[in-house]
């Protein structure tokens, strides 16, 4: 598992297009939570999304997962090294970004500290879909509908779905954690699923 991970950062490292997807998110982030820490804490967890997404999708897409495959046969331990590589990156990425927030005032304080405690769960929940979806344009294309169509304009962010309950745990808003991690377990269970897929389809 160890070993796993430590190849799964290297990558990230290595490969142009991870670090800068990174630094892009970052940027937009930081810059948001200058101006507002709801806005920070929103791109946070779209950023977070999007990296997850980007560091499981990208082995489907270029083929690596077979080579992942290979070298660990049990496909289990490959998905857990990715969700934890995952949540890793993407609480640094949050830590790192939000620290004109944390010094605004105490309420923003408590929305870092809040936002920081659900930003793992959102790395589960981005993953875990990348694990089922196999495609990032596929994703990102769907998101961007889901998220205008059904969470804004159809639930006005006030039902208990993925970004309206990540942004309620984030603003400490009702059982806004508890909703999101069962989104989040729901997506694992389905990636659990979806390892047994064959790979030479997607």
């Amino acid at each position: 598992m160890t070993a796993l991970v430590r190849s799964q950062l290297y990558r990230m490292v290595t490969i142009r297009s991870s670090w800068l997807s990174i630094v892009l998110f970052a940027v937009l982030a930081a810059s948001f939570g200058i101006l507002e820490p709801y806005w920070w804490a929103l791109f946070v967890g779209i950023g977070t999304f999007g990296i997850s997404v980007l560091t499981v999708a990208q082995h489907y897409q270029h083929r690596t997962a077979a080579l992942l495959y290979l070298a660990q046969p049990k496909r289990l331990p490959v998905l857990l090294a990715l969700v934890l590589t995952t949540v890793g990156v993407t609480l640094i990425f949050a830590a790192v970004t939000g620290i004109p927030v944390y010094f605004e005032d105490d309420l923003s304080q408590k929305m870092y500290e809040r936002t920081l405690l659900v930003v793992p769960i959102m790395a589960v929940f981005g993953a875990a879909t990348a694990a089922i979806v196999r495609r990032s344009s596929w994703i990102f294309y769907g998101f961007g509908v889901w998220f205008v169509l059904i969470e804004g304009l159809a639930g006005q962010m006030r039902w208990p779905l993925p970004i309206s309950s990540y942004l309620d745990a984030a603003r400490g808003v009702g059982f806004g954690r508890l909703f999101f991690l069962g989104w989040a377990v729901v997506a694992l269970a389905g990636a659990a699923l979806a390892l047994f897929r064959d790979l030479t389809s997607d």
